[in-house]
């Protein structure tokens, strides 16, 4: 049925539990997991482009220091769940504009056949105005999504 999944994390409690069901569902079937996390990338704009001077820099070091140390975290948690159900996985960092669109671009990558991720479940106003990157995911993947909630 299915030989790889993607397990997209943001460390929150409920992108942990679907790391747990995406890792007991790999189990069940014999497949693969794949674990990502999405960040996005410095963007600055200022009509003075030399104001900015050297802060992509500065941002990027930021980044690599604290942002890949947490989303490091994030990744070596779901590994850790992995390992111990002694499913093989392998771990993915991407940096995209889209949250949305970075999952979709590394389950295409990694040539996954089935997303599992977690939903937050806004509803009403939050959800209009917030989002779902889950909901986006839906929407524009072309295979498909379990959605743990």
């Amino acid at each position: 049925m299915y030989k790889k999944i993607l397990v997209p994390t943001d460390g929150s409690a409920l992108s942990e539990k679907a790391v747990e069901h995406g890792v007991a569902l790999a189990k069940d079937i014999g497949a693969s997991v794949t674990f990502t996390t999405v960040t996005s990338p410095f963007h600055m704009i200022d009509r003075e482009p030399r104001l900015i001077g050297d802060m992509p820099d500065e941002y990027q070091k930021y980044v690599h220091e604290y942002l890949n140390a947490e989303t490091d975290s994030y990744l070596q948690a779901a590994k850790a769940v992995a390992d111990a159900a002694d499913v093989s996985c392998e771990t993915f960092h991407v940096q995209h504009d889209q949250v949305y669109q970075g999952i979709i671009d590394t389950a295409a990558l990694r040539e996954c056949d089935l997303i599992v991720m977690a939903s937050h479940g806004r509803r009403g106003l939050s959800a209009v105005v917030l989002g779902s990157e889950t909901t986006k995911v839906l929407t524009h993947s072309d295979i498909p999504v379990l959605v743990y909630r």
